[in-house]
């Protein structure tokens, strides 16, 4: 498992002003889009091209292009979808597939309530969109999931992640044949009792989009 820990003094400035607790939520959606824009250019790096043959208004030249089958994005509703406009400004032609989960506030533990996926992902390059990897647990089972379906290439996109989380999902997935990245725009600290990132940024889902 590949680990990038975003190193830019943009990732950083956008990070500061999301964890603080005076900023309002729409600003807070807005600062997400486009930290978000900044680690898809960091986690598509490895995204798959061909070469292609065009015509310039001068000559003949030969350039890349995204390879087929196209790469699906699957947003972790429903934080994760305030990731996912971000992520398409990068990857406009990317197919979109959605994953619910939600992680019981006792036990830590994670479970799916709703998908929105193809049935066949074999060859395809997936991207996970989830604001936060705190205890590994929604991770790990979507990566699962997302194998299970035929996943040769995962790529996970966290704005903040915990050295539990990672060391976690490293473990899981250590005899894996399947590559996995993470790309993150921070390694916080450590998570506290009751499972939270510290310093983190709070609740992205109700920073996002308020309490319901």
């Amino acid at each position: 498992m590949k680990v990038h820990v975003a190193n830019h003094p943009l990732v950083s400035h956008k990070l500061t002003v999301l964890r603080d607790e005076r900023t309002d939520s729409p600003t807070f959606r807005r600062l997400v889009e486009e930290l978000v824009t900044l680690l898809a250019y960091e986690a598509t790096r490895q995204v798959r091209t061909i070469e292609v043959e065009i015509t310039t208004p001068v000559t003949k030249t030969k350039g890349q292009k995204l390879a087929d089958p196209r790469p699906v994005v699957v947003p972790i509703l429903r934080a994760g979808l305030g990731m996912l406009e971000g992520m398409s400004k990068l990857l406009p032609t990317a197919e979109v597939g959605f994953l619910g989960m939600v992680r019981d506030e006792k036990t830590l533990e994670a479970s799916t309530y709703a998908n929105r996926l193809p049935e066949d992902l074999s060859g395809r390059h997936v991207f996970v969109l989830d604001p936060m990897l705190a205890t590994g647990g929604t991770l790990i089972m979507a990566f699962h999931y997302l194998i299970d379906l035929g996943a040769t290439d995962i790529t996970a996109v966290c704005i903040l992640s915990a050295p539990e989380g990672i060391a976690a999902v490293e473990k899981e997935f250590k005899d894996s044949k399947v590559p996995i990245t993470i790309v993150t725009g921070a390694l916080d600290e450590k998570l506290n009792e009751h499972g939270y990132i510290v310093p983190g940024l709070g609740d992205a889902g109700d920073r996002l989009y308020g309490v319901v």
